[in-house]
C-alpha cells in the first residue's frame, strides 16, 4: 500500500495571532478616522444643497419680474464662452486680444455716424412755445424715481451703482433735486451724463464681422433718473396736444407691438377674405438711431412747440458726447458722437419718435410704425392703386433724403397677399425691391397666406429650449420652483 504524502498546511502558527489582531485594530482605527473626516463633508454638502434650493426658490419667484437672473443662473452652469469672439480687421487679420477687439468695434460704431448738412431755408420758423406742465420737477418726484431705480442694472462711466441711489434715496433726494433743477434752468449738462460705455451685443451672422454687433450705451444712472423725469414731461406734452400720430406704436403709452400687429393685419386679413389683392412694403432704416442728425431733430422739437428750456437742455445733452467700447473690463479710446440718439438712454426713444413723426404726412397708403420699423399696406384693385403705392414710396424716399436718413434697401421687401395678386414690381430710390413670402415682423413670422403654422412651430421650439434649460440647469424638482419657471 502506497503512502500518500499529506499536504502541508499553509496556516500560520499561533505566533501570527498578535500581528493579525494588531492589523484589525489599525483598520478599525483608520475606518473610524475616515468616518470622522466624511461627516463634516456631508454636513457641508447638505448646507450647500439647502443654499442652492433657497437660491432657486428666489429665482423662480422673480422669474417674471427679473428674467435676466434666471438666464444668468442657467448660463453660469454652461461652459463659458466669449461674448465677443475673434474679430477680423479690414486687412484680414484675426484679432483675439480684448483691447484690439474693443478698438475695431469702436471704429466701426463711429463710422456709421453722419456729417449733418446745413439747415435749408424751409427749416426756419418761429417757435410756437406751447404751454407745458410746470411742476414736473419736484423733490417728491425725484424721490419717487429713486425708489423705482432698477438695482440689477449696470453702472455707467461715473461708476455710481444704482443700488447706492436706491438704498440712499432719502438722503440724496434733495441734493439730486438741486442738481437737476440747476442743470435744467441753466441748460448745462454734467460731463458724466454725456459719456457712454458701449457694450457690443451680437445680433446674427458671422461672429468675426464687426457689423454684426449692435451698440448699447451704458450711461450715468443719476443722469437717467433726470431723463426719466424729462421724458414724463415730454410725454405729457405729447398727449395733451396729440403731437404723435396714431400710427406710431413704439414707446407710447397704451400702445405696443400687439396693437401695431393687430390694427395692421386686421385690415389685411379682411381684404384677403373678400378675395382682394393686397401689397405690403416692409421698410428698414439703416442704423436709424445712430444717424439721427442733431440740428434737424432740434428743428422738429421746436416746430411742434416744445418750450426753449427743454430744447436747450436736449441740445446740450446731445452736444460733445463721447463713447468708448468695453469688452471684459477692457476699454477702447474715447470717440466723439456726432449724430444719433444713444441706444440705452431714457429719452432717446421718444426723441426718435418725434423725429420721424412726419414720415406719414402725405402718404395715401395705410402706414404702421413701431419706432423705426415701418410698413405700407395698399389694396390693389386697379392700375391706379399700384401707381398710388409707388408714389408713396417715392415720397418716403424724398423724406429720407431731406432728413438725412437712409433705407437699407437689401432689407426692404414686398409681400404680395391674395390669390389674384399680379405681383407688381416696386422701386425705392431707383432700386427694385425684392419679393418675400415670409417676414419677421416685430418678432412674429408672417407669410403671404397669413398662416400661423411657422410661428407656432417657432414658438414651440423656443419653449422646448427653455424647458431643456430648466431641466439641465435647475437642481430642484419641487413644483413650487418648476411651475413658476
Amino acid at each position: 500500500m502506497v503512502d500518500i504524502p499529506k499536504k502541508k498546511s499553509t496556516r500560520k502558527t499561533n505566533r501570527a495571532e498578535p500581528n493579525r489582531n494588531r492589523n484589525r485594530s489599525k483598520r478599525a482605527e483608520s475606518k473610524s478616522l475616515k468616518i470622522r473626516k466624511i461627516e463634516p463633508n456631508r454636513t457641508e454638502k447638505k448646507n450647500r444643497c439647502t443654499s442652492l434650493l433657497e437660491n432657486e426658490k428666489e429665482i423662480a419667484k422673480e422669474s417674471k419680474t427679473n428674467p435676466k437672473r434666471f438666464f444668468r443662473y442657467i448660463n453660469s452652469k454652461k461652459p463659458k464662452s466669449e461674448n465677443v469672439g475673434s474679430l477680423k480687421s479690414e486687412s484680414g487679420l484675426l484679432l483675439t486680444e480684448d483691447q484690439d477687439k474693443a478698438e475695431i468695434l469702436n471704429d466701426y460704431f463711429s463710422s456709421v455716424f453722419i456729417k449733418e448738412k446745413p439747415i435749408t431755408g424751409d427749416m426756419k420758423f418761429i417757435n410756437k412755445n406751447l404751454l407745458i406742465q410746470s411742476d414736473w420737477l419736484t423733490q417728491d418726484k425725484v424721490l419717487q424715481k429713486l425708489n423705482h431705480v432698477n438695482v440689477n442694472k449696470v453702472p455707467g462711466p461715473d461708476g455710481i451703482h444704482p443700488r447706492v441711489l436706491r438704498e440712499l434715496c432719502v438722503e440724496i433726494c434733495k441734493p439730486l433735486f438741486l442738481i437737476f433743477r440747476d442743470s435744467f434752468l441753466s441748460g448745462i449738462v454734467p460731463e458724466d451724463w454725456r459719456k457712454a460705455d458701449v457694450v457690443p451685443i451680437f445680433k446674427k451672422g458671422l461672429k468675426f464681422v464687426p457689423g454684426n454687433y449692435r451698440p448699447v450705451s451704458l450711461t450715468s444712472v443719476a443722469g437717467k433718473v433726470f431723463e426719466g423725469l424729462l421724458r414724463d414731461n415730454i410725454q405729457e406734452f405729447i398727449g395733451r396736444y396729440n403731437v404723435i400720430g396714431k400710427n406710431q406704436h413704439g414707446f407710447m403709452k397704451h400702445r405696443s407691438c400687439q396693437t401695431n400687429l393687430i390694427t395692421f393685419y386686421e385690415e389685411i386679413s379682411r381684404s384677403i377674405v373678400k378675395g382682394v389683392a393686397v401689397d405690403v412694403i416692409y421698410l428698414d432704416f439703416a442704423k436709424a438711431f445712430d444717424t439721427v442728425p442733431h440740428k434737424r431733430l432740434l428743428f422738429k422739437l421746436r416746430k411742434i412747440g416744445l418750450d426753449e428750456s427743454n430744447c436747450s437742455w436736449i441740445e446740450n445733452w446731445l452736444k460733445d458726447r463721447v463713447q468708448r467700447v468695453v469688452i471684459n473690463g477692457t476699454f477702447s479710446r474715447w470717440t466723439p458722437v456726432v449724430s444719433g440718439v444713444p441706444q440705452g438712454s431714457v429719452i432717446g426713444p421718444i426723441l426718435f419718435n418725434l423725429f420721424i413723426n412726419d414720415l406719414e404726412i402725405g402718404i395715401e397708403s395705410h402706414v404702421s410704425v413701431f419706432a423705426d420699423d415701418t410698413k405700407l399696406g395698399k389694396v390693389i384693385q386697379c392700375e391706379q392703386d399700384v401707381t398710388s403705392l409707388q408714389r408713396d414710396l417715392d415720397k418716403l424716399g424724398d423724406w429720407a433724403l431731406k432728413w438725412q436718413m437712409k433705407f437699407n434697401l437689401d432689407k426692404c421687401k414686398v409681400m404680395h397677399f391674395g390669390v389674384k395678386n399680379t405681383q407688381v414690381i416696386y422701386t425705392l430710390n431707383g432700386t427694385e425691391l425684392g419679393k418675400s413670402k415670409q417676414e419677421k415682423d416685430l418678432g412674429i413670422i408672417i407669410d403671404f397666406k397669413l398662416s400661423n403654422n411657422v410661428q407656432c412651430q417657432t414658438a414651440a421650439a423656443k419653449a422646448s429650449k427653455v424647458l431643456a434649460c430648466i431641466k439641465r440647469g435647475v437642481h430642484s424638482r419641487d413644483e413650487n420652483i418648476i411651475l413658476p419657471l
